[in-house]
């Protein structure tokens, strides 16, 4: 069990034993999702029928440099997102929460959002993304990549996939965050490395145990290597598992000092070099996990440290806040209007206003599903009618709290850690 002292690691004084809230890391959200557009913008293919190029580039070369350079982005922002999931919930966790309670904040952040997208996915792309009720329902439950069938697993909207996992994550919080905070603060580290081995492990059994053919039209492995490596929830556990683990050693005080944001930074760029010379699998996870769970932690440590970076400013954390929206989106917008263009591609400066234009409008729509529909969600179903009543009683009951809204909102955007925007 962690000792008393290093549970109070992360408070400020007079902070009524509240931990403190990470608004750089809000921000840093959205550089994440920002990697995962121009990911989905580099595509040579669509995933959704009639599978036409989403790289807008006509120059053949250009095209094919733009799709390389970007081809890990997305990869990248998937794992950030999720060791960031078990980060945040871990932040906020507290002994004796309720588990339904915290499965129905989980729930309302993650399904309203989701529903609308596959709607707008239904409207939108009709008979091309939907063949029988085998392929849809399990996406609208979201378990749709706990099978291997490319069509099952990647179907409708498919940056959905990894709400699978998300959900998964939510689903075992409650039992995992219980052993973990039995871990002794010395072996934290040692249990952090186990879950980079696990990364290292779910690619070496997808490589040498899961048959390699026949091969993805996407990737150079199998269809069956695709989904065990990187869509199969069980094995993205590792990441969450140790973004809950980082969260345990910055409440601990054991994170180096050296490993500050600008060292986090070279490791990123030395993770992201290194997926171009490992196997194709590594490049999912294994290659950039380290420098990923470095760069959380040390943006932490900032905020837990009063220390104000840009990243907390307004204007970044307000589209951290939309970053989920913002993700979620991409699917039907950017490939929808690219099948509108019938595949017509353009010089460097059309091509270049198209990606801005496709920017412009994730980004607005992103915006309105987060105003839209994600917050007020929370704010109406997120909590029980005695939960809601009791936050603000015990709000009042705070000498030295803000305003009571205020304060209510604030334990809300707290209590609800982001839902995350993936791949």
């Amino acid at each position: 069990m962690a000792s008393t002292s290093s549970t109070d690691v992360g408070r400020p004084p007079g902070n009524d034993g509240r931990r403190v809230n990470l608004p750089s890391l809000t921000g840093l959200r959205f550089f994440a999702a920002l990697l995962v557009f121009f990911f989905h913008t580099s595509l040579s293919n669509s995933p959704i029928p009639p599978n036409d190029p989403i790289n807008p580039f006509g120059d053949e070369g250009i095209a094919a440099a733009y799709e390389k350079v970007l081809l890990n982005t997305g990869y990248i922002g998937v794992s950030f997102f999720f060791v960031l999931s078990g980060f945040v919930l871990a932040w906020s966790s507290r002994p004796g929460q309720r588990t339904t309670a915290f499965w129905r904040r989980r729930m309302t952040k993650l399904f309203p959002n989701h529903l609308v997208v596959f709607a707008l996915s239904l409207v939108l792309f009709a008979g091309a993304a939907i063949t029988s009720v085998g392929h849809w329902l399990p996406n609208l439950f979201l378990v749709h990549t706990f099978f291997p069938q490319p069509d099952i697993n990647l179907s409708m909207s498919p940056p959905s996939w990894s709400l699978s996992s998300e959900l998964l994550f939510y689903l075992l919080f409650p039992l995992l965050i219980v052993p973990v905070r039995r871990i002794r603060d010395g072996r934290l580290w040692l249990w952090a490395g186990v879950m980079v081995a696990g990364t290292v492990l779910v690619q070496l059994v997808s490589i040498h145990l899961v048959p390699d053919t026949p091969k993805s039209a996407i990737t150079p492995i199998s269809d069956l290597q695709f989904w065990f490596g990187y869509l199969f929830p069980p094995g993205r556990l590792f990441e969450f598992v140790l973004g809950v683990l980082l969260a345990r050693i910055v409440l601990a005080g054991r994170w180096p000092r050296r490993i500050d944001v600008p060292f986090s930074l070279v490791l990123m760029a030395l993770g992201y070099a290194a997926g171009f010379m490992v196997p194709f699998s590594y490049t999912f996870v294994t290659a950039t996990i380290v420098p990923i769970g470095a760069l959380i932690a040390a943006v932490a440590v900032t905020d837990v440290e009063g220390r104000h970076t840009w990243l907390a400013a307004r204007p970044m954390v307000w589209l951290g806040e939309v970053s989920f929206g913002f993700y979620l989106v991409q699917g039907v917008t950017i490939f929808y209007l690219r099948s509108l263009m019938d595949g017509s591609t353009y010089g460097v400066p059309g091509a270049l206003l198209v990606i801005a234009g496709f920017f412009v409008v994730c980004l607005l729509a992103g915006a309105l599903l987060h105003h839209g529909v994600e917050m007020p969600a929370m704010r109406r179903f997120s909590r029980s009618r005695g939960e809601r009543q009791a936050a603000v009683a015990a709000a009042a009951r705070r000498e030295d709290s803000a305003p009571v809204p205020a304060r209510a909102a604030e334990q809300d955007r707290e209590e609800s850690a982001p839902a995350v925007p993936t791949s």
